[in-house]
Formats: structure tokens, C-alpha cells, sequence
């Protein structure tokens, strides 16, 4: 199966569950690290890197001796990544898309691609646990495509765990598509309830089935609760609010390490498996 991990905010333990989870099952698991604009489960998994690659895009370049500025592809780009000002044309990397659409619509074929760097890929082993994680570059804007490129290394022989980008935007979907379930971390506050709702809505429109980690759970209020119930969405566990749980987590230690935990997560992969195949 595919398990993505999401949350509608971050902060709410969402790398927490899904690096015990792995963890805890140890043998024939493949986790792979989608937060690419700030990737952290390697901090717990602490694998060994054997290699890496440098994940570039396609971006226009424009051949301004063929060129008779037209307009066409400035009118084509959905994302205004082309401006043509009379005699003068101005391209922007950082919003293109890489659709190629611009290249094609072009009269005169002035327009040719040229590879943009825009993050690396890393790849490597936490003992008997499968790793890749992307690294999106500082100031790049696009996360999507290097998550594409983090999600080819899905492995269908090989259960796979994929820890997702909090919100609800372009790279949690492009990250929780085609899984086979959603576990949704979130915490029992009205922010939390609130984001939650936003991540339900995203599950529910992608046809995922979900189900939902109350982290904290004793903190807050119950509003949390409530709403899983009346939405008839299951409550795989609660995580209590404990200084032995965030003094493992600020010192990047994992909780399955311990047997009462690996029960626990062992319990929720169990869980998992009984929503799937009802």
C-alpha cells in the first residue's frame, strides 16, 4: 500500500507518526520524504545517503533573431511566465511550469528549453528501511516537480510511507494522489479543527479514504472528537501531551524504539489495514 501522512498545519506531529510508523514496521518499507521545502524526517531516520541527483526543469529560451514578437506564447502561458512588451520579450523562470506549451505554439520556432536546477534528490537506507527525500533550493517557488520526481521512486512491491507538506496546496495534492490511505495528524485546538477541516476536503475530493492521529490529544478541547464523529471519520489513535514525547522529538529520537510504542503504531498500521479492506 501507498500511506501518506498529512496535516492541514504544520507543527501537529505529522513527521513524528510517519518516521514511527516506518519504523515500527520495519522490513520491506519505503518512506519517501515529499516535504521537499523542508524535509526533516531524516533527522530521526538519520540514513546513510549512497546517492544523489540534481532535479532540473524545463524552462523557455527564447531566440530573439527568429523572433517577431508575436505574443502568441505570451497569450498561450497560463502562469505568465512570457511578457511581450512591443519589441522587447522578458521570460520568468520561476513561474514556469515546464508545460513546453510556449515551444509549440511558436510561428516562427523561436522558442527552445533549457534545464533549470531547481532542487537534489538524495537517496539511501535506514537499516532495512528504503529513503529518498527531495531538498527544494532556497527561493525556488515550484515543489511540485521535484515531488514528482521524489514519487517516481514509488516501489509497488514495497509498502510505502510518504510523509506530506502541511496545508492543503499544490504539493500536498500532487504528494497524497493515488495514495491507498490518508492518515491526517492534527491537534485538539480550534486551529487545529479548523485546518483539519480544509485537509478532510482535500481527502474527500481526491476519493481517499482517511482516517485521523490526535496528537496532544489531552490538551485542548473536544472539538476535534466531535467532528470526527459527526463526520463519521475514524480516530486511528490519540498521542497524550508528555515531556518524555518532546524531549524524544527536540532530540530527534523515536518513540517506536521503545515497545510500548512499536505496539502502539503497530496497532495503527493493523487499523489501517481493516479501513482499507472493509
Amino acid at each position: 500500500m501507498i500511506i501518506s501522512v498529512a496535516s492541514g498545519k504544520g507543527g501537529t506531529g505529522k513527521t513524528t507518526i510517519a518516521t514511527n510508523l516506518a519504523v515500527s514496521l520495519g522490513k520491506g518499507i519505503k518512506f519517501l520524504d515529499c516535504d521537499v521545502e523542508e524535509p526533516n524526517a531524516h533527522l530521526f531516520l538519520r540514513p546513510n545517503i549512497d546517492y544523489s541527483e540534481i532535479v532540473t526543469v524545463p524552462v523557455p529560451e527564447i531566440d530573439l533573431e527568429k523572433c517577431d514578437f508575436c505574443g502568441k506564447c505570451a497569450e498561450f502561458c497560463q502562469f505568465n511566465a512570457i511578457s511581450v512588451m512591443g519589441k522587447n520579450i522578458l521570460t520568468f523562470p520561476e513561474l514556469c511550469h515546464g508545460c513546453g506549451g510556449c515551444s509549440l505554439i511558436c510561428p516562427k520556432e523561436a522558442i527552445s528549453e533549457r534545464p533549470r536546477e531547481i532542487g537534489i534528490l538524495e537517496h539511501g537506507f535506514s537499516g532495512e528501511i528504503e529513503f529518498v527525500h527531495g531538498r527544494l533550493k532556497i527561493r525556488e517557488a515550484m515543489a511540485v516537480p521535484l515531488i514528482e520526481r521524489v514519487k517516481k521512486h514509488i516501489d509497488a512491491e514495497k509498502t510505502v510511507i510518504i510523509d506530506a507538506p502541511p496545508g492543503t496546496s499544490c504539493p500536498v495534492i500532487a504528494t497524497i494522489k493515488n495514495s491507498d490511505f490518508v492518515i491526517l495528524v492534527t491537534e485538539p485546538t480550534p486551529f487545529g479543527l479548523h485546518d483539519l477541516r480544509l485537509a478532510v476536503g482535500v481527502a474527500r475530493v481526491l476519493r481517499l479514504p482517511m482516517g485521523i492521529v490526535i496528537n496532544r490529544a489531552d490538551l485542548g478541547d473536544k472539538g476535534v472528537f466531535e467532528y470526527c464523529e459527526k463526520e463519521g471519520i475514524p480516530i486511528l489513535i490519540t498521542i497524550p501531551f508528555e515531556r518524555e514525547i518532546a524531549e524524544s522529538y527536540a532530540r530527534g529520537k523515536l518513540l517506536a524504539k521503545k515497545d510500548i510504542w512499536k505496539d502502539r503504531f503497530l496497532g495503527l498500521w493493523e487499523r489501517i489495514k481493516e479501513l482499507v479492506n472493509a
